[in-house]
């Protein structure tokens, strides 16, 4: 029997669970990273990075593989069931090439909410065709003029005999030069308010010749092998069975389906992270400095473990959004927004400290390190996707008021009627029901059923600290996170009338990202308190608290180091799973690779 997972003492098969082993196949097809004839190993990625392309062989294994079903859902004849699994199956072809993940799929998969979400049962079922059989679906939103303020994004498409005619153009979308298809954010009327947009979903190949322009690409300073263009329109025809849910709707469902892309997305780029600090490692464990390795550092060491923790925090949060798609919908709109916000600053800080301890080799474009330079420039061009951090945190805030008031104290009075999130959220292989996008809403009417857990749980590990002294300092974290809670609501409640609304000033957006942190510490807790026995690592309290105690940094203004014998267990963990080739994620997923180069690959 083939293995995938590995916790301590206990191997979960992964033929229990089909997606796990889809996972399997696509680490065991894209090989072992480090061995340097691996047409898909981390030469192969760098050296089509210098060029400006994508992987030419990645490109066809994956197909192979049938990436594209993977963006389908499974009543459509695909193989999309699970946000969480998708998240984790991707995370494996981003953790060897963000290019490869971006330029071959994930735009596909965005693509495909609003058609999946809104479209009529013959458009869903040609794109769920198209994404089969390894075509392209692109999302066609951005417009440089406009940035993330889709409001205002002026690419009209104005009513025509039969259809539309299409006037303007998008720029920086992926793929639009060879896709088939795109989903096209388009204005149809001009009147203010927020109806006045549409989505399209465009024949790309079917297009008049002479009125659409999609030759153009923009270089960039990361994934430079994604094919980032633009296209342009003039008087462009297209017929009405074009138009994509109801007309002047396309901004009610985007506002809805982002929520899943910024749910999912995040955990797939925890996989990045997971590439940075095994490269670190590496260099640290081969290193030498005062007749040891840099590794056995006191500093060098707690940077290590810090960022593994912190990978950890991110993974957890990550997950359990994801997994809230299919449990909560109705609570993604705040935090998909703390999800998207939190996990791409966490990863990019890590980025930047581990970056201080590679030193001149995080820079270089060549030799054993050269991976570190190229997921340092891809990370921010794919954390920035959709929505920049202010965009995430504007989300936020106007819902703070009313989460402090239905949600919050609530539960910190433990009131019997306090909104509880359901145990099946934290643990994280029990099955999900199917996403029900019908469910997402556009804010969440004061529901949060995720940071009301920590007064529950502080609860409970108050009374347990007094025969478990193992959990002494998990108990005094969770009541100080509670305390925190109980400030936030006290300051949410308290904004004026203008920081209630996405003018809002300074002090809000602080308070949301107070929010974003709590919103963590609770996801910790919570998959800490449901690991059971099932996995001795997750059960055990060390990663919680030394999660925790990461997140109270930031909150401030605590700064204490985690203790001596915490940052030596976990780097024992961390060692460990290098040596082992397993994942620095809560997962530990076996990984190709199967005797880890001390040097890594020299280009």
């Amino acid at each position: 029997m083939t293995d995938l997972l590995t916790t301590g003492a206990t191997r979960l098969p992964v033929e229990s669970d089909a997606a796990l082993e889809r996972i399997h196949r696509l680490e065991s097809l894209l090989g072992d990273p480090d061995d340097p004839d691996n047409p898909l190993g981390l030469r192969a990625v760098l050296d089509a990075d210098e060029r400006g392309e994508l992987l030419p062989e990645g490109e066809r294994a994956l197909a192979r593989f049938g990436l594209g079903a993977e963006f389908v859902p499974a009543a459509l004849g695909g193989r999309f069931e699970r946000a969480d699994r998708f998240a984790l199956l991707m995370r494996s072809l981003f953790r060897r090439d963000c290019s490869l993940g971006i330029g071959h799929g994930i735009t596909s998969f965005i693509a495909g909410l609003p058609v999946w979400a809104d479209g009529s049962a013959e458009q869903r079922r040609r794109v769920a065709e198209l994404l089969c059989g390894g075509g392209r679906v692109v999302a066609a939103y951005t417009e440089l003029d406009h940035g993330s303020d889709f409001a205002r994004v002026s690419l009209a498409a104005r009513p025509a005999p039969g259809g539309y005619l299409l006037d303007g153009g998008k720029q920086l979308v992926n793929n639009i030069g060879r896709a088939e298809a795109a989903v096209l954010f388009a204005r149809t009327d001009d009147r203010p308010g927020s109806r006045g947009h549409s989505h399209l979903l465009i024949d790309l190949e079917g297009l008049p010749t002479g009125r659409a322009d999609r030759s153009y690409r923009y270089a960039t300073s990361g994934v430079r092998g994604c094919l980032l263009g633009g296209i342009g329109f003039e008087d462009c025809p297209v017929p009405a069975d074009t138009l994509l849910g109801q007309e002047g709707g396309a901004m009610e469902t985007v506002l809805k389906v982002f929520q899943v892309t910024r749910c999912v997305l995040p955990g797939v780029v925890v996989g990045v992270g997971d590439t940075q600090l095994r490269t670190v490692l590496a260099f640290a464990g081969e290193r030498r400095l005062y007749g040891g390795p840099v590794s056995a550092l006191p500093l060098s060491r707690s940077v290590l473990t810090d960022a593994f923790v912190d990978l950890l925090i991110c993974d957890a949060l990550s997950m359990v959004a994801a997994r809230s798609l299919h449990l909560l919908p109705e609570e993604a709109s705040v935090r998909s927004a703390a999800v998207k916000y939190l996990v791409p600053k966490l990863l990019q800080d890590n980025s930047y400290r581990l970056g201080v301890l590679l030193g001149a080799r995080s820079y270089v474009r060549q030799g054993p390190y050269a991976g570190f330079q190229k997921a340092a420039r891809d990370l921010p061009v794919v954390a920035l996707a959709h929505a920049s951090e202010a965009v995430c945190l504007s989300n936020i805030v106007p819902q703070l008021p009313r989460l402090a008031e239905r949600a919050w104290r609530p539960a910190l009075d433990r009131a019997r009627d306090a909104p509880a999130a359901p145990e099946t959220l934290f643990r994280l292989h029990d099955p999900l029901p199917e996403l029900d996008f019908s469910r997402l809403e556009l804010t969440t009417h004061g529901a949060d059923s995720l940071t009301g857990v920590l007064p529950a749980l502080a609860d409970e590990l108050a009374r347990e600290a007094a025969h478990r002294p193992e959990v002494a300092e998990l108990a005094a974290l969770a009541a100080a996170f509670t305390d925190e809670l109980a400030d936030l609501a006290r300051r949410a409640g308290s904004l004026s009338p203008r920081d209630r609304t996405l003018v809002a000033g300074r002090p809000a957006f602080l308070l949301a990202e107070r929010y974003a942190l709590l919103l963590a510490a609770a996801a910790c807790l919570g998959v800490w308190r449901a690991a059971g026995t099932r996995d001795p690592f997750l059960a055990d309290p060390l990663w919680a608290t030394a999660a925790l105690r990461r997140l109270a940094e930031r909150l401030g203004p605590r700064r204490d180091p985690q203790p001596e014998p915490v940052v030596e267990a976990l780097f024992e963990e961390l060692d460990g799973r290098r040596r082992d080739a397993l994942t620095f994620d809560l997962f530990r997923t076996g990984l190709a690779t199967r005797a880890v180069p001390a040097k890594g690959v020299d280009r």
